[in-house]
């Protein structure tokens, strides 16, 4: 279909309420120091206490199942629960995926993914999955989808990196992994990880996606931790009701700050914020009331923000 950019590689992988999500954990997230993690935080079900991240150190918000947190930090066990909840849906539809990949998909590398050019795709690892000896580049467009299914546990070496190639995007990379991940000292990791058992990022690494942990805990020494921005929210439909006002859908990302805005000139503006909202849904209506929807026409944008 004209206009229609179709993505190589599995459909994506939806996070659900786990989306805005750096770091979220099943038990403690500890640190010895680390740097600025950009985006929310969260444990559950353990209490408060075992978040040793400070407010300070987060720009977004750190979550807790009760008031043992540190200072500045949110109780919301139920928001936490619906999360660690979509992490497991996810976690289970990414280890599930089929066809069973085979052949350049199954176990790449001898399961030493360093030193590969992948494309998009569905790729198998049966045993300890290893980042080691030289940096992995993935190769793709924009849209592109890499999903890793790793059987045991994720080890990726000191000083190495995951690099991106013609516009692959770490928001559509994802590891699942059926133990535990470490990303070691000074690497620079790409895309979500969905571990069974524990997450470590070690003294310098840095990490430009997620670290989910569904039962342990994730422990936080590296020099920082970036959220990937998200897509662009997407017009699903606009129109005007019978007394003049004006109903918008949009297809957004939970959880992050949406902004829609409206000018009558789309080339001039000015465009001035109709309103701002946090979804918790991905599914977002509005109705811009017919006194202020007004003239022969209207022009609408959204965008979002992390926090």
């Amino acid at each position: 279909m004209p206009g229609v950019v179709l993505a190589n590689g599995p459909a994506l992988l939806d996070l659900g309420s786990a989306a805005h999500f750096t770091i979220l954990a099943g038990a403690a997230i500890t640190t010895t120091g680390g740097g600025i993690i950009n985006g929310d935080i969260g444990a559950s079900p353990i209490t408060g206490a075992a978040i040793h991240l400070t407010q300070a150190q987060v720009n977004g918000h750190i979550y807790c199942v009760d008031a043992g947190g540190p200072a500045g930090s949110l109780i919301d066990g139920p928001l936490l629960l619906a999360a660690k909840g979509d992490l497991t849906t996810a976690y289970n539809v990414a280890a599930g995926l089929t066809p069973v990949p085979s052949g350049q998909f199954l176990n790449p590398g001898a399961g030493n993914l360093g030193g590969l050019n992948l494309g998009p795709g569905l790729y198998k690892m049966t045993s300890t999955t290893l980042i080691s000896g030289s940096d992995l580049t993935l190769t793709g467009s924009a849209n592109d989808v890499w999903i890793f299914q790793c059987a045991a546990d994720l080890q990726m070496a000191s000083g190495m990196r995951i690099q991106l190639a013609e516009g692959a995007q770490a928001r559509n990379i994802f590891w699942q992994v059926g133990s535990s991940a470490v990303i070691g000292t000074f690497a620079s990791f790409q895309g979500t990880i969905l571990a069974d058992q524990s997450i470590t990022m070690e003294t310098s690494s840095s990490l430009n996606g997620r670290a989910l942990a569904f039962t342990a805990g994730v422990t936080f020494n590296g020099a920082g931790g970036t959220l990937p921005p998200p897509d662009a929210p997407r017009f699903t439909a606009v129109s005007r009701t019978p007394n003049g006002a004006v109903s918008v859908t949009l297809k957004t990302t939970p959880y992050y700050k949406l902004t829609l805005q409206t000018t009558t000139d789309l080339n001039a503006g000015p465009w001035t914020t109709v309103v701002t909202d946090n979804p918790i849904l991905d599914t977002w209506s509005y109705t811009h009331p017919f006194n202020l929807a007004t003239g022969p026409k209207r022009f609408y944008r959204a965008y979002l923000t992390n926090f």
